[in-house]
């Protein structure tokens, strides 16, 4: 059995890898909200898309290639989706575009199952990182995924690099401005529909990125987009609409309740009984005071969106009125 001090750090990074997952996939969507102000319910599709492009790519030319070209053609899709539907129906209001997104999210799932089926794929980790990382191992006894920790390194990389686009560069300066004042970045020659075909375009391939990495690190099959979904609503609610730094906290915020919470044992019927108090006759309460933090982990996330929609309803981060 593993000490506590290497289980504790075993988990620290696993729910790191997992929160910096799940902030790939969400810095797409809250780019994309932070510029056209439309909640893309079709997002995960895209990360699944991606998923199954890279295994694609690599059952023909191999990983390293699918981990660039894979986000390149999600980007492109997204696009296209952008320029040929959203654009379309923006004219119409949010509703229709969330209503556009959501039929979207139905036909990708359509489409994989008919080209790729219905059962899951064989997407295998490459065989590179097919294995422990040898230095924590080595140095600190501490059996940690080379797979996890090279995830870890992508997302941290996407992050400084998106960071980098949007404060330091010409472009990053035009979407910011194209966000407040649309009218004066048009009016300066620029061409702000272009600048949201190629944000959306933008978001869509970082969850493409997402699903490179994340396809084979969980598994790559039809129902992929829908196991992520809620989550990645929670995270940006949570860290506040709009806001990619609201997003990176909730993302590791939850990451780490999800690694920690999964393995723990903990009830309230132990704490109360340390504390010398009964726990009563076999009744609810009963019941209810021998749920594990394990049990009721997979629901900690909503209860606490549905916290910080009674007290801070724009989220840790977020300033966006709507």
């Amino acid at each position: 059995m593993a000490m506590p001090l290497e289980f504790f750090f075993v988990q620290l990074l696993n729910g790191l890898s997992y929160g910096l997952l799940l902030f790939m996939l969400a810095a797409g969507l809250t780019l994309i909200f932070s510029m056209m102000g439309v909640l893309n319910f079709a997002h995960t599709s895209f990360y699944m898309l991606g998923a199954y492009f890279a295994f694609q790519i690599s059952q023909w030319i191999g990983y390293w290639p699918a981990l660039l070209l894979a986000p390149l053609v999600v980007g492109m899709l997204g696009a296209l989706v952008q320029r040929y539907g959203l654009r379309r129906v923006h004219q119409w209001g949010h509703v229709p575009e969330l209503l556009f997104t959501f039929g979207l999210s139905f036909i990708v799932v359509e489409l994989v199952q008919v080209v790729w089926g219905r059962a899951a794929v064989a997407y295998q980790v490459p065989a590179a990182l097919d294995g422990p990382v040898r230095w924590l191992q080595s140095a600190f006894g501490i059996t940690f995924p080379a797979y996890r920790a090279f995830a870890m390194a992508v997302a941290v990389f996407m992050l400084g690099s998106l960071w980098l686009v949007l404060t330091r560069t010409r472009i990053g300066l035009v979407i910011r401005a194209a966000l407040s004042h649309p009218q004066q970045v048009e009016a300066l020659g620029h061409n702000v529909p272009r600048v949201f075909m190629g944000v959306f375009g933008g978001g869509c391939a970082l969850a493409g990125l997402a699903g490179v990495v994340g396809g084979n690190l969980f598994v790559t099959e039809p129902g992929m987009a829908a196991a992520v979904g809620a989550i990645v609503f929670v995270i940006i609610v949570i860290g506040g609409m709009g806001s990619l730094a609201g997003a990176f906290v909730a993302s590791l915020l939850l990451g780490l309740v999800d690694a920690f919470g999964k393995t723990s044992d903990w009830s309230l019927g132990a704490m109360l009984a340390g504390l010398g108090m009964p726990i009563g006759p076999p009744d609810f309460g009963y019941t209810l005071a021998k749920l594990t933090l394990a049990q009721v982990t997979p629901v900690l996330p909503f209860l606490l969106l549905v916290l910080v929609l009674i007290f801070r309803p724009k989220g840790l981060f977020g300033t966006r009125e709507d």
